[in-house]
């Protein structure tokens, strides 16, 4: 391994490499919320996206078009893409939303949606248990979808579950993620977000994994979606920084729960993502504290605690400064 002089220490040469600025694509309003068992109205989700976008978020995954039947908590995404369009168009910021098919796609279209995000599953049984099909078949199914989006000139996201891990499999090889990874982006979307959904990889696991990916798509156009169920989700971000990433979805306050692992955290948290960059010299354009103030407010509205290690820390510090004056 090749080294080179940081700050009169000797370190590997991948990490003289990490880019200079990230983005954050916060998934908290939809990944987050359709997992959360509490509702909240549609005017608490517009409000939690415009504290966002005041913070300086500017991608936002805002809504999901599947069957109200299947996730109950997403069926006023129409009326939340409407309260937010004017402060997102304001501030330039991207409002995506995720769509399984074409009535999907018809929605978002008609809700003035920016992206769409289209999503596919590296493990078969997860793809069987979770949409009833199989990996080639929920591929097959988008087709029509990406041509329609790209038609409309609409861009598409493809997101990768399961990565590094499956609940049902286990683990999960990594030329197998590559390959719905390639699939993926060779149908046209733009970029690749690969989840770790049950949250059980680890930062060597994490570097195997995207390195099998970078063989067919470039390293520009994967991003890291890692839940922290084992606590693994910042050394992880930092494994995939270190290979050149630099796009990460993230749910503010942590919000959203892994359903597989009852009592896990779920996604990891924004606020600690934007630290952890921050603090290596790796700018995001989110200012921390409004941030952790959106997530506060929508943990008080889902009647939880904040999941983020940073926010806890940023109110008990302002906490004893209170005491001190």
């Amino acid at each position: 391994m090749a080294w080179a002089c940081f700050r009169g220490r000797a370190m590997p040469e991948s990490l003289t490499s990490l880019p200079e600025r990230v983005r954050i694509v916060e998934v908290g309003p939809r990944d987050g919320l359709q997992n959360e068992p509490s509702l909240v109205s549609a005017e608490v989700k517009a409000q939690l996206i415009e504290r966002l976008i005041d913070a300086g978020v500017r991608y936002i995954e805002a809504a999901s078009f599947v069957s109200p039947k299947w996730v109950p908590q997403m069926a006023d995404g129409a009326s939340v893409l409407e309260r937010v369009l004017p402060a997102a168009r304001r501030s330039a910021t991207t409002l995506a939303a995720l769509v399984p098919n074409m009535k999907g796609l018809e929605a978002a279209l008609a809700s003035h949606v920016d992206e769409i995000a289209v999503f596919a599953a590296a493990s078969e049984s997860f793809s069987r248990k979770n949409i009833n099909c199989s990996i080639d078949e929920s591929i097959a199914r988008f087709e029509p979808v990406i041509a329609a989006a790209r038609q409309a000139n609409v861009r598409i996201r493809g997101y990768v579950s399961c990565v590094l891990g499956c609940p049902f499999e286990g683990e999960i090889a990594p030329d197998a993620v590559a390959r719905v990874a390639a699939r993926l982006f060779d149908l046209g979307c733009y970029e690749i977000s690969l989840g770790d959904t049950i949250g059980a990889g680890t930062p060597s696991k994490t570097r195997a994994m995207l390195d099998a990916c970078a063989a067919y798509v470039p390293v520009h156009a994967l991003a890291g979606h890692f839940h922290d169920t084992w606590g693994m989700a910042a050394a992880n971000v930092l494994a995939a920084l270190q290979r050149g990433v630099a796009t990460f979805d993230s749910s503010v306050s942590g919000i959203g729960g892994c359903p597989y692992s009852p009592g896990a955290t779920g996604n990891v948290a924004t606020e600690d993502i934007v630290y952890l960059c921050e603090g290596m010299g790796i700018a995001t354009g989110i200012d921390l504290g409004r941030l952790a103030d959106a997530g506060a407010f929508i943990s008080r509205a889902l009647g939880r605690e904040t999941s983020s290690r940073v926010a806890r820390a940023l109110e008990g510090r302002r906490r004893r400064e209170a005491a001190t004056h």
